[in-house]
């Protein structure tokens, strides 16, 4: 009995995933413009300026290599109430030139008309 005492003990001791309500999302810096890029390599994000509409945030943005070349882009996100405000997460990007596409960790909250952004 005194094992899975002690397991049941252990497990109980890790910490748990944060829910949403355990960020402090107005400590995220506000949005500026540019940006770096989630991805490295010095690109920067320009022009990303999220609107909610129909349960989604979404932009179009452009992303600028140090060399000047630009990728137009747009972006969805799924737009997730809490705190008072607006979590723009999950997001997928496209490019608008191409067929690429991907994924992103960056998010985004939106409160009293304050974009704060983060790849935590």
């Amino acid at each position: 009995m005194r094992i899975p005492a002690a397991i049941l003990a252990a497990l109980l001791a890790l910490p748990s995933a944060p829910s949403l309500g355990d960020v402090a999302y107005e400590n995220w810096p506000v949005l500026t413009d540019p940006f770096p890029s989630t991805g490295g390599g010095g690109i920067m994000i320009h022009d990303y300026d999220p609107v909610v509409a129909d349960g989604r945030c979404s932009t179009n943005f452009r992303a600028i290599e140090p060399n000047g070349t630009v990728y137009r882009n747009a972006i969805v996100f799924d737009a997730v109430e809490t705190q008072g405000g607006i979590l723009c997460t999950n997001g997928q990007w496209r490019s608008l030139d191409s067929d690429a596409s991907g994924t992103t960790p960056f998010k985004v909250f939106i409160k009293a008309g304050v974009k704060r952004g983060t790849a935590e």
